[in-house]
């Protein structure tokens, strides 16, 4: 590429290379970007994506390349540079200040001062007019932790735009987003793309891709793959070129005979955190050999519901029994040796302990048992040849069993997560959004794992809000509204229009 070439371009980024101690995370990576477009970066879990743009934010520096930005060269950059270039980004895990109002978050760090007071009426003016000509709709005055996910995305893009962000790099930006919120997103990037700005979102969502991105740069392990016009391509070779293999995106399950009752939940009742009723006279039961899934809107009580079976959050009335064994209010150890093993949907939260090594994750439950300890002392070289053979199984990346699991990509986060789990051989395995954040290769490889589980003749509990993976793993499928299941359906009968219109309340079916 010539100097030339690159004055239709606002970034060009050349044979970027990062390298983590002996990993080599990016290796030679090219990456530009256009005024006015849409770009996707597209690859696997931990393909190197996020710490591109890292670099180009200044979180990190390149261990060798080129960055340009407007034509001017740099060969590093720092946050406080790349903002005084136009440039904004948005985290995955938002960088919000919890108990401030959103004008507060919006202006933090950059307050216009009025003597020796910050003016809060002119940044409020000032945060008005960029709310008008956007389309925004949002509170000024309410406190993010009052707000909606969706809503706290829109504080982050505000706090952008405010300071003057030209390109706005989104990394996994729908990963916790509603299917409506994700339909907003959306048309907020074509907004702010018709007013001349440039967006980077980082992704593997294939079909948000096919939706809003004008280009696709694709990075597999660290390498550049190629640069593909979105309008000329299809789901099926962006994800090919994304993993380097054919994807299968359909489920396979073969016919399978139902044991007896696994899990049997009897009219439970349930509070919140504010002691309201979330759950009202929930009952549910899972057999042997069966995927039920639970459809329904986020806020439901699927959280709630999940926190009460496995001990987190105290049944009010009714009952849970496992195997016919009441298990109601149990303590989480109790549930857990009882046969439950559960795949958390805060992976951060409930799944592993961030700042433990891989090794330290994966027998997280089971440190006091043999062959990982005996008299309280560890066998370190049992507990890591362990970790070697899940890490082979499940595919987890990179192969290193004193990893931190904080800086493993999410996809290999919730590996080791499926990986403990399944190993436990539950009776019931309770799946909470399984594939959140994660690329298409990973989600057929949780898929076939959770499948695998069912045709063992295990009991699975899928919870998630992808209306499409409900319907393609489920054997049967339960909604939910208002914390009670309105209807249930077998899958292979289940209608997506009609199970859209009972999550939002609508007529209620039956099986």
């Amino acid at each position: 590429m010539s100097y030339k070439d690159m004055d239709d371009n606002v970034i060009v980024m050349k044979n970027i290379t990062k390298i983590f101690g002996k990993n080599k995370v990016l290796d030679g990576v090219n990456f530009e970007l256009k005024r006015g477009e849409i770009h996707a970066l597209l690859g696997e879990n931990g393909a190197g994506k996020t710490t591109l743009m890292n670099i180009l934010y200044g979180l990190h520096s390149p261990s060798g390349g080129e960055i340009y930005i407007n034509s001017k060269k740099y060969t590093s950059m720092r946050p406080k540079l790349a903002v005084e270039n136009g440039i904004g980004m948005v985290h995955q895990h938002f960088m919000l200040i919890e108990p401030f109002t959103v004008l507060q978050n919006i202006i933090l760090g950059t307050e216009d001062i009025k003597g020796i007071f910050i003016d809060l009426e002119t940044s409020r003016k000032k945060i008005t007019k960029i709310i008008e000509k956007y389309g925004f709709n949002i509170d000024l005055d309410a406190k993010i932790q009052d707000i909606t996910v969706g809503l706290q995305q829109k504080v982050e893009i505000l706090k952008a735009l405010y300071k003057g962000a030209n390109v706005i790099i989104f990394d996994e930006p729908t990963a916790v987003l509603t299917p409506q919120e994700i339909t907003e997103f959306i048309k907020i990037c074509n907004n702010l793309k018709q007013e001349g700005k440039s967006i980077i979102v980082i992704t593997h969502k294939l079909e948000e891709i096919k939706k809003m991105a004008d280009f696709c740069t694709i990075i597999r392990r660290g390498k550049f793959i190629d640069k593909i016009t979105v309008s000329l391509s299809s789901e099926k070779e962006l994800a090919e070129k994304m993993v380097g293999r054919e994807v299968n995106f359909k489920v396979n399950k073969k016919e399978i005979k139902l044991g007896d009752t696994v899990l049997d939940i009897q009219d439970i009742n349930v509070l919140d955190n504010r002691n309201l009723p979330i759950l009202n006279n929930f009952s549910l039961s899972v057999k042997k050999g069966e995927i039920v899934g639970i459809a329904g809107v986020d806020g439901n009580g699927q959280s709630q519901l999940i926190e009460a079976i496995t001990g987190l959050r105290k049944v009010e009335s009714g009952k849970i029994f496992l195997l016919g064994k009441e298990i109601t209010n149990k303590s989480v150890h109790e549930i857990i040796e009882s046969g439950i093993s559960t795949i958390p949907e805060d992976r951060h939260k409930r799944g592993l302990v961030l700042d433990f090594s891989v090794s330290e994750n994966m027998i997280l439950e089971k440190r006091s048992k043999h062959p990982f300890s005996k008299n309280g002392i560890f066998n370190f070289k049992n507990i890591n040849d362990y970790t070697q053979s899940m890490i082979e199984k499940f595919d987890i990346r990179p192969k290193d069993f004193n990893a931190k699991a904080r800086d493993l990509s999410g996809g290999n986060q919730q590996k080791i997560i499926l990986a403990r789990e399944i190993d436990n051989n539950p009776d019931l395995l309770i799946a909470a959004q399984p594939t959140r954040g994660l690329d298409v290769g990973a989600i057929e490889i949780i898929h076939k794992y959770i499948v695998e589980q069912r045709d063992k003749g295990k009991a699975v509990l899928l919870i998630s809000f992808e209306l499409d993976e409900v319907m393609d793993l489920s054997d049967r499928i339960a909604v939910i509204y208002k914390g009670k299941i309105v209807g249930q359906k077998n899958a292979n009968e289940a209608d997506e229009n009609e199970l859209g219109l009972m999550m939002a309340g609508g007529t209620s079916i039956n099986e």
